[in-house]
């Protein structure tokens, strides 16, 4: 088979010949946290996997994955408004995802050979009229916010938006963030910017964009995000389940219980008194820094004789592929002994691992 025939095939099919789209789960297929259930932020906090939301007062809005989608897709990101919001000039309300430098070294922002990129997604909301985001560095200090239009209410509409590259400011081609993609909710005179142009201020989005959170239940959908090299935006990068996990483990990983018989052991160790244990969690893929740790609901340390719960992770040692865990336990476990870390069988029971951006 030759290369161009190969290449055809792989096209006609929609798999992915490579890290084209620079957005990782740009069809919100992956949720480890939430499983499809709505979470309302307070302040800053990761929903579905690599969307952040971020927002100047807690419970404003809510966000959660969706089945409702234009064809082509099966999930989306739904943000409703919880109240009908005064956004004051220096406040903000926008969902985000930081890519790694590493994903975006080839663009050489930040010189004379910067590469155009565009960008484009699907989104539906209740609301009508000129809405914005913006991209910008690390440092937040040099930005592009951009604008788009939605024409009809409640209906699916694609959306491309061309920038050209940045030949100024300072990009980051290190595992810190190299690019913050902004999509804005609702952002303040002190944050919104001229669209279409570079400015060094950190602006989140356009001047006149429609304010979601100022509509009590309000609703904005957004899927199949892309980002990519070039000044036309081509059919999204489909890449299979697997890849698109692993991608999105690379920031966060959970291990967690499900309904029926689903527990999920993780880590493997010793116990080292009655109420602790040493084990190494060995990660699923490298991670993109040292994680730190977390966990919620019932975590049994079974020795092979008693199974006491976790109280507390003491100590958190390791790298970016294995982590070594002293926990704290309940009492009951048998010095000497090996132990099993796993999750009980409910998927309010789990243990996280994050390196997120």
């Amino acid at each position: 088979m030759t290369q161009a025939v190969a290449l055809a095939q792989y096209g006609s099919t929609g798999v992915s010949q490579g890290f084209k789209n620079r957005i990782i789960n740009g069809a919100m297929v992956i949720d480890q946290r939430n499983a499809g259930a709505s979470v309302t932020p307070t302040s800053s906090a990761y929903t579905l996997d690599r969307w952040q939301a971020t927002i100047a007062a807690s419970s404003k809005i809510s966000v959660q994955q969706s089945s409702t989608a234009p064809v082509g897709f099966k999930n989306s990101l739904l943000v409703t408004s919880l109240a009908a919001t005064t956004v004051g000039s220096s406040d903000f309300y926008l969902i985000q995802q930081k890519i790694e430098g590493f994903n975006m070294a080839d663009l050489d922002w930040g010189t004379a050979n910067a590469k155009t990129v565009t960008l484009s997604f699907w989104v539906r909301s209740s609301l009508t009229g000129t809405f914005g985001g913006s991209l910008g560095n690390n440092a937040f200090d040099y930005t592009y916010p951009f604008s788009y239009t939605i024409s009809a209410a409640n209906t699916w509409e694609q959306k491309s938006i061309t920038i050209t590259g940045a030949t100024s400011g300072t990009w980051l081609s290190t595992n810190g963030t190299g690019i913050q993609l902004t999509i804005g909710l609702g952002s303040g005179s002190t944050y919104s910017g001229t669209a279409g142009a570079w400015a060094a201020t950190g602006y989140q989005t356009a001047t006149g964009a429609t304010q979601v959170v100022a509509t009590n239940g309000a609703t904005f959908y957004i899927t199949g995000v892309q980002l990519e090299v070039g000044s036309t935006a081509t059919s999204f990068d489909y890449r299979p389940y697997g890849t698109e996990l692993a991608l999105c483990q690379r920031y966060f990983y959970q291990a967690t219980g499900a309904s029926g018989n689903g527990y999920e052991g993780f880590a493997t160790g010793t116990a080292d008194a009655s109420t602790s244990a040493d084990v190494i969690a060995q990660l699923p893929v490298t991670m993109r820094a040292i994680p730190t740790t977390s966990f919620a609901g019932t975590i049994y340390v079974y020795d092979g004789g008693t199974t006491p719960t976790l109280s507390s992770v003491a100590n958190v040692f390791g790298g970016k592929t294995g982590v070594y865990l002293n926990l704290t336990t309940s009492s009951g476990l048998t010095v000497g002994r090996a132990v099993i870390v796993y999750t009980n069988n409910a998927t309010t029971n789990n243990f996280a691992f994050s390196a997120e951006l």
